[in-house]
């Protein structure tokens, strides 16, 4: 492997560890009370915000082959239905323990897979298809995961009291 390509792999790594960290630390800092309440007038909820990004981070590991989703059940609820489209949803207790149990877990993949390993297919590619769009990688799947978690912690900063 190309000594640039190492580098490409830490420096990824390294922005995903920086958003994770922050958004853990925010997570901890906000009360439930706050995760209840919407980031701005009629817009999500943070407790939908946490469930959102527990499950998108769940299901990173199939999408990056790494193993089965840890709580499958949250995507119907997070990620195909909007916020107040689903009447329970789990407590805030719950969330903030799969979010800690997910985040463990995908981070135990992530820091053991080999550099090179990073520039292979995701699942949803196939084996035949890509040699004709190798961008379509693990590596860029984790970049633009990189990019959500930030987005998302964004607007979680919005329940922040002043």
């Amino acid at each position: 492997m190309e000594p640039q390509n190492e580098l490409f792999v830490k420096m990824v790594i390294d922005a995903w560890n920086k958003e994770l960290s922050a958004t853990n630390k925010l997570l901890e800092k906000l009360s439930d009370e706050q995760l209840m309440s919407e980031v701005a007038p009629s817009r999500n909820r943070g407790i939908y915000l946490l469930g959102h990004l527990t499950a998108v981070n769940d299901e990173m590991m199939p999408l990056l082959r790494f193993q089965a989703a840890l709580h499958p059940k949250l995507t119907p609820l997070f990620i195909d239905a909007a916020d107040r489209a689903i009447a329970e949803l789990p407590s805030l207790q719950e969330l903030r323990e799969q979010w800690r149990s997910v985040s463990g877990t995908l981070m135990q993949h992530i820091t053991r897979l080999p550099a090179e390993e990073w520039f292979t297919r995701h699942a949803n590619i196939s084996e035949e298809d890509f040699p004709k769009e190798p961008h379509r990688n693990r590596l860029n799947v984790l970049l633009s995961r990189t990019s959500h978690l930030a987005y998302h912690r964004g607007q979680l900063v919005l329940l922040v009291e002043k």
